[in-house]
């Protein structure tokens, strides 16, 4: 038996397919990248932006042929399409879907193929063929060993509810996970080979806040730090609102939190912020990036920003134009306004800003930002630093380092999963190349001695 899950939209998607992947192969389904293969195929969507929906939209109804040509096919609707709120408007839209899921909730696909007792194996097989625990994620086997990164979810839903965002809507009310259950998982993924995790939540800063007396995200990197195994560790998305001094110490304090936050802005102009529920000032955002960099020295910092959102004027860009070019960050996740329905923006708010100016203020920003980080990256030319590396792309080794930048590097040698020094040789805007440091053994140069950039 045979599943395929297509994934779109954000890393929390990825990790929930992982979930659902975990389930599955508990069951004894093993995975194919061919849809025409499977026995089961789950689609996990993105309703973010109307394009993300319209694409989710087009790839279900691709896959109504193969439930005509075989009516025993499963197909499992999953996501932020779905939502928390039921799905009567979608079981008429797409009678050929069999199950319809929530975000983050693999128990109505694992419900349905349970009625059919020819689809199971039993259990002491599966503990035999997985000796992992109940809480544990299992990764699919071509994974087991080839995966070096991977995301934890740590709280689901927000209730934030900035007036642009459908999240709260579609995956509820903020809800975080217990420290153990995290835990759990976190040990399993790097038995399976992963070095590196990232923990994710819509606003990740509030972990705990939820709970009476909870942890709080730097008790719980700190808890993360300790799991022998565990190279490096990451956490998204931060709100300005929520990001303490305590929890940037903690990053400066644990060697294998890297030093990248993801902390959006997303426009530069106070009255644009307010409209957006955003509970900040640009003001607030400058002091708040000069508090990261001078906390976590040498850090890279990440910002989301959106473009044409409803009464953006042409001076209310240029504010953000003005704070993106004083800031200097090192990424720039860019998009354009679309009303999403239910939101408050799309019931208060007239999406006025016609779609050729907010492309030009897109690109305005694209442009700009290319100069930027081509400048900050032109810093590491001749620097060497470490790299995990992922995996070989196109002949060439792929990885990170601790500030997230993507670079290349040759080699005949296996390097997947490997943290290694690496002496960059060249520098653009959206990645690096370099070349391995030579053996220290080799050079009888001791190991402590291999200049690091930090």
């Amino acid at each position: 038996m045979k599943y395929h899950i297509w994934t779109a939209g954000c890393q929390m998607n990825v990790a929930d397919s992982q979930r659902v992947a975990s389930a599955l192969e508990r069951m004894g389904y093993a995975a194919t990248a061919q849809a025409e293969q499977a026995d089961v195929i789950v689609m996990n969507t993105c309703v973010v932006r109307q394009s993300a929906e319209d694409k989710a939209t087009g790839r279900l109804n691709s896959f109504k042929p193969l439930k005509t040509k075989n009516p025993n096919l499963t197909i499992n609707l999953m996501g932020c399409m779905v939502g928390v709120k039921g799905q009567e408007h979608l079981q008429k839209q797409f009678p050929w879907v069999d199950v319809f899921s929530p975000p983050s909730d693999p128990g109505p696909l694992v419900s349905y193929l349970s009625q059919d007792d020819s689809r199971f194996i039993e259990l002491q097989d599966v503990q035999q063929r997985f000796d992992l625990q109940d809480e544990e994620l299992i990764l699919p086997e071509h994974e087991q060993g080839q995966l070096v990164s991977a995301h934890i979810p740590v709280v689901y839903g927000c209730s934030h509810a900035c007036t642009f965002c459908i999240i709260p809507y579609r995956r509820g009310v903020e809800r975080s996970r217990p420290v153990g259950e995290i835990v759990a998982e976190a040990r399993s993924l790097v038995k399976q080979g992963v070095k590196e995790l990232t923990l994710l939540g819509q606003i990740v800063d509030r972990y705990g806040k939820d709970i009476e007396d909870g942890p709080n995200l730097a008790d719980l990197l700190r808890v993360m730090h300790d799991i022998d195994g565990l190279e490096r560790i990451r956490f998204l998305t931060s709100h300005p609102n929520w990001m303490t001094d305590e929890l940037l110490e903690t990053v400066a304090e644990l060697p294998k939190v890297m030093p990248h936050i993801e902390v959006p802005v997303q426009a530069g102009d106070d009255e644009v912020l307010e409209n957006m529920r955003r509970g900040y000032t640009n003001e607030d955002y400058r002091k708040l990036v000069a508090r990261i960099r001078e906390i976590i020295p040498g850090v890279s910092i990440a910002t989301d920003i959106i473009v044409g959102f409803p009464g953006e004027t042409d001076e209310q860009f240029q504010q953000t134009y003005d704070l993106l070019g004083e800031l200097k960050l090192d990424v720039a996740h860019l998009a354009r306004y679309s009303t999403r329905p239910g939101t408050v923006a799309d019931r208060r708010m007239a999406d006025n800003v016609p779609d050729e100016e907010k492309r030009r203020r897109f690109h305005l920003l694209e442009a700009q930002q290319e100069e930027i980080v081509g400048e900050i990256n032109s810093r590491y030319l001749g620097e060497t630093t470490e790299v995990l590396f992922e995996e070989k792309v196109k002949g060439r080794w792929k990885g990170r380092t601790d500030t997230n930048k993507l670079v290349f590097a040759e080699s005949e040698k296996d390097l997947r999963g490997q943290l290694l020094p690496v002496q960059i040789t060249w520098t653009g805007p959206w990645s690096m190349q370099g070349r391995l440091f030579p053996d220290p053994d080799e050079l009888n140069i001791p190991l402590e001695m291999i200049q690091i950039k930090n």
